[in-house]
């Protein structure tokens, strides 16, 4: 059975960090692609970043430069470091898993789910 929990999320004020962690049980994460997505509320859940099976990377561009999407393949992690967060960063975050080597941000490829972890930035 496949699980992703995540963890790390709080409450910062703008200008503020914070690192998210997933760990994964029941999947290999080395040999998938996995991603954050992010859903504000009345608004649709949308791709952050994500990590193909060989790091490969890519972001949406409202996060570029200031969030950074990584693994540690031997914990079976995956973690996203946001730098200089802003209000409109105030989310629930979700971390996802394909089980597919290619990178992809469109949320209908990924297929398990974590329960979502919130970050609130304050101005």
């Amino acid at each position: 059975q496949v699980q992703l929990v995540e963890s790390g999320g709080g409450s910062v004020q703008a200008g503020g960090s914070l690192r998210l962690s997933c760990l994964a049980s029941g999947y290999t994460v080395a040999s998938s692609c996995m991603a954050w997505f992010r859903q504000a509320p009345g608004k649709e859940r949308e791709g952050v970043a994500a990590i193909s099976s060989e790091s490969t990377t890519m972001y949406a561009d409202s996060v570029k430069g200031r969030f950074t999407i990584s693994k540690d393949n031997a914990k079976n992690t995956l973690y996203l470091q946001m730098d200089n967060l802003q209000p409109e960063d105030t989310a629930t975050y979700y971390c996802a898993a394909r089980p597919f080597p290619q990178l992809a941000l469109d949320r209908d490829r990924y297929n398990y789910w974590g329960q979502g972890t919130q970050v609130t930035v304050s101005s």
